[in-house]
């Protein structure tokens, strides 16, 4: 009997199973028809519009016309190589610090985080004005001890640069450091114990226990931070606006001067140029994520 009536519930959920599922279907594609239009109408339909105001080969030969289109080729690249790998650099050993439980670190990281967390455009403008030369506070500090007046510090190309690629390390470097904190924490610490126990040096312990479990990480962070460089716009043109001279854009800034330039098709011609930057390094990305 128990058999019998087992077999019945079984063909009866079987039986009102396709109702139910298609219920739940309906209601499903109905929740995401929302997010659907919210990325149609603010991912899809930008790019698409950006891609077909760029289709004219002849806006890609005034772009290599223009010398500022190199220089900022030029700064992308130097700001790429510089500010991520002192960044994650800079994460990796910070990481190792703030990975102790002592109470005072953790006090420590409660500061720390404070650059990453509060907004990017009063925190930016803020060390704009520190930096102006006539009433900025370095400048005025200057004067006031040596009785002489500071330096220009945006007015220089390479200082401004250095000083956006400066500004970006130390908004983001937070982030990443809790990131690698993080993959830290997931070391199992027996680890470290029989290490110790086998007399093991700090640096040992680092080269043949921290790093090859976080290796993965921190190369799959260092490729989503050069994806999200590629795209910093705040560092750059809120600290140095490009200048002096337009010669401290980046290609995420670039697009602006021509649009202020009344050059629409130059401006998204610029960002597709970006492009082929960015697309091997997603493609990379997926591919380490999928594994």
């Amino acid at each position: 009997m128990s058999s019998t009536a087992n077999a019945v519930t079984v063909a009866g959920s079987a039986a009102t199973s396709p109702a139910k599922l298609g219920r739940w279907q309906f209601w499903g594609r109905l929740m995401v028809v929302p997010y659907l239009l919210v990325f149609v109408v603010f991912v899809l339909y930008p790019v698409c519009y950006g891609l077909w105001l760029a289709r004219h080969p002849q806006s890609y030969v005034h772009l290599a016309e223009d010398p500022i289109f190199f220089r900022s080729v030029i700064n992308t690249i130097i700001f790429l190589v510089v500010a991520i790998n002192v960044k994650m650099l800079v994460a990796l050993v910070l990481s190792g610090f703030f990975v102790q439980s002592r109470w005072w670190i953790k006090i420590l990281a409660g500061i720390f985080i404070l650059p990453w967390a509060v907004p990017s455009i009063p925190t930016i403008l803020s060390v704009r004005f520190m930096l102006n030369p006539e009433w900025g506070v370095i400048n005025t500090t200057i004067f006031r001890l040596t009785g002489l007046d500071g330096p220009n510090w945006l007015n220089d190309p390479t200082l401004a640069l250095c000083f956006a690629m400066l500004m970006h390390i130390w908004k983001s470097l937070p982030f990443w450091t809790l990131i690698l904190v993080a993959g830290r924490l997931a070391i199992p610490g027996e680890q470290y114990e029989a290490a110790s126990v086998d007399g093991a040096s700090s640096w040992q312990k680092f080269r043949f226990i921290s790093w090859p479990a976080l290796r993965t990480l921190y190369v799959t962070s260092l490729i989503l931070s050069m994806i999200w460089t590629l795209g910093d716009f705040n560092s750059v043109y809120l600290l140095t606006g490009g200048g002096p001279a337009d010669l401290t854009h980046v290609l995420a800034t670039l697009g602006i001067r021509y649009l202020r330039l009344d050059q629409v098709d130059l401006s998204m011609a610029s960002i597709v140029v970006a492009m082929p930057l960015v697309l091997p390094l997603v493609y990379f990305m997926m591919k380490r994520l999928s594994k």
